[in-house]
């Protein structure tokens, strides 16, 4: 990704859902694009036009944090998008003399036995520690119950939720919510590239989608960016029928980008049972099984 050019479509994107009469602004004159202009932005955020027009433009990295902290209010950014901007002036400002910076080489990473151990102490519910290009890395048993299909197609061991979610069709009937899971998807590989700008796979990886996905290109081109935390998702699972799932993610402080999500059934519950039952099919038959077998 390009530096100057991922500052610049972030800043025009989050100001053109904004309009004057939402900030307090006089709405002055036809407008030939939405959102605020230039000037607006400058004004809330207590900045020359011209200054403005400069970071704008790419050169982020000079700013200060009181800069962009003013720049995050003036835009009502939320705490994602606030992190994504100081992550974007991070990266512009360690190019000095405007060199190309160079992209870093991916480290491999297996799970060590210790983090296995913990995930498989949890048996409950599915639990799962994905990366930044969302990858799906570890997991204890009934998260690769509960993943069987993305298992099932990843020819090196390593299966892509991203890949799986925009490039095969059967992540319309594992995501009943397709559309917000994509939305979603895109928007942490939209955070991940703010954060590690130089990671050769993600470049890939997105490259990869972009040209073979109108729906990923679409909305790659939106900037959205999100802090995945918590929430409900609906899944089905062609072994055990509908899924109706809380999750809880963290990050791992001992791994720096990887990300740990436990899934729990509300008790008692239709998901409840089913995530049982999925429990006892993958302990007897599913995990030799190269596709769930259905209901």
């Amino acid at each position: 990704m390009d530096d100057r050019g991922e500052i610049r479509d972030f800043l025009t994107t989050r100001r053109a859902r904004l309009t004057p009469e939402a900030v307090g602004l006089p709405a002055v004159g036809e407008r030939r694009v939405p959102g605020l202009r230039r000037g607006e932005v400058a004004t809330l955020a207590g900045l020359s036009v011209e200054y403005y027009a400069r970071l704008e433009r790419g050169a982020l990295g000079s700013a200060s944090p009181s800069v962009l902290e003013a720049l995050a209010r003036a835009l009502r950014l939320d705490d994602a998008e606030r992190s994504h901007l100081f992550h974007l002036a991070r990266a512009a400002g360690g190019s000095a003399g405007g060199a190309r910076p160079r992209r870093r080489a991916p480290r491999a990473w297996s799970p060590p036995p210790t983090l296995q151990w913990v995930l498989d102490a949890v048996t409950g519910g599915p639990a799962i520690v994905r990366n930044g290009r969302m990858e799906l890395l570890a997991a204890n048993a009934l998260g690769r119950a509960m993943h069987a299909p993305l298992y099932a197609r990843a020819a090196d061991g390593r299966p892509s939720f991203a890949r799986y979610t925009f490039l095969d069709e059967d992540a319309r009937r594992f995501y009943p919510d397709w559309e917000e899971a994509a939305d979603i998807c895109v928007a942490i590989l939209h955070t991940e590239a703010g954060r590690d700008p130089h990671d050769r796979l993600l470049h890939d990886l997105v490259g990869e989608l972009s040209t073979r996905s109108p729906e990923f290109r679409r909305r790659w081109s939106r900037h959205d960016v999100r802090i995945h935390g918590s929430g409900t998702k609906r899944y089905h699972h062609e072994a055990v029928g509908e899924l109706v799932l809380a999750y809880e993610s963290v990050d791992l402080l001992s791994e720096a980008g990887l990300t740990l999500t436990l899934y729990a059934a509300e008790p008692g519950s239709p998901t409840a049972g089913a995530l049982a039952l999925l429990a006892s099919w993958w302990a007897t038959e599913g995990a030799d099984a190269s596709v769930p077998a259905p209901a």
